[in-house]
């Protein structure tokens, strides 16, 4: 008897030990299923693209272009799968003004809540990118501008800045404002979204109060005026910010597109 059990237990403890069906074994079979996925994912992509009209496959190649390793497959992932996102192209209505936000990752999130805020009042674009930090700015924003002519703009670099030296980052937010100046639209700076400390990733919530002190000198000698971002979220930050988190809930986006929409309309007036 007991050897039949010893037998069952070899059995179970075979069993366990074995993946289950079609999981890879090793890293290598790991990164040839990923890879096979990859293409599989490129391959329904390039046939959705193929189906597009020659605008939307322009702004598709300009997504191509600038979305990076992380965001590019994700939008490829939501275009196959039929979902909507803030890299949607979007088609202007020709009676209403054209605006454009330029951020970074919490500005991508306010996008579609913006989009709902202001439907029927304004054609909402962003650029292509998670714009990141006042440098990528620089390099990109010829890019981001396209070639259509904006109404407002709606902008924020501060986050992927917080380690910026102060003088660099003045410097760099000039060159961007006066960029932005000649397009003729009407500008908007957004003071950036409060962060929590995270010493784990050598993070300050007093970098980013810098930094908008900072910005805020900048949009004074231009004139231009600033969305609060950062004093409307700061006393909901409980409500709407996960903890050691930059970014914030479904709600909190909600709320910050409510405020940009807000702030665009009065821009508009």
């Amino acid at each position: 008897m007991k050897s039949l059990f010893a037998l069952f237990g070899l059995m179970v403890l075979s069993v366990a030990a074995e993946p289950p069906k079609g999981e890879p074994t090793n890293a290598k079979e790991a990164a040839a299923k990923k890879a096979a996925q990859d293409k599989a994912v490129d391959e329904r992509y390039a046939a959705w693209v193929a189906k597009l009209s020659p605008q939307e496959q322009a702004w598709e190649k300009v997504l191509q272009g600038q979305l990076g390793s992380f965001y590019l497959p994700l939008h490829k992932r939501d275009k196959i799968a039929g979902k909507s996102n803030a890299w949607d192209f979007v088609q202007d209505d020709p009676k209403l003004p054209r605006v454009l936000l330029i951020g970074d990752s919490v500005s991508r999130g306010y996008t579609q809540p913006t989009r709902k805020a202001l439907a029927g009042k304004a054609n909402v674009h962003r650029a292509p990118a998670n714009c990141g930090p006042t440098a990528s700015g620089l390099k990109n924003l010829d890019a981001w501008l396209g070639e259509g002519k904006w109404d407002v703009i709606h902008f924020n670099f501060g986050i992927h800045d917080r380690a910026t030296p102060a003088a660099d980052y003045v410097k760099r937010l000039e060159e961007i404002v006066t960029r932005l100046e000649k397009t003729g639209a009407k500008l908007i700076w957004a003071s950036t979204t409060p962060i929590p400390d995270n010493p784990a990733q050598k993070q300050t919530a007093q970098s980013v109060v810098e930094k908008n002190a900072l910005a805020a000198e900048v949009m004074t000698k231009h004139g231009i005026p600033t969305d609060d971002l950062f004093g409307a979220m700061t006393p909901r930050l409980k409500e709407f910010q996960p903890p050691l988190d930059v970014h914030f809930t479904g709600a909190g986006y909600d709320y910050l597109g409510a405020k940009v929409g807000e702030s665009v309309l009065v821009r508009l007036k």
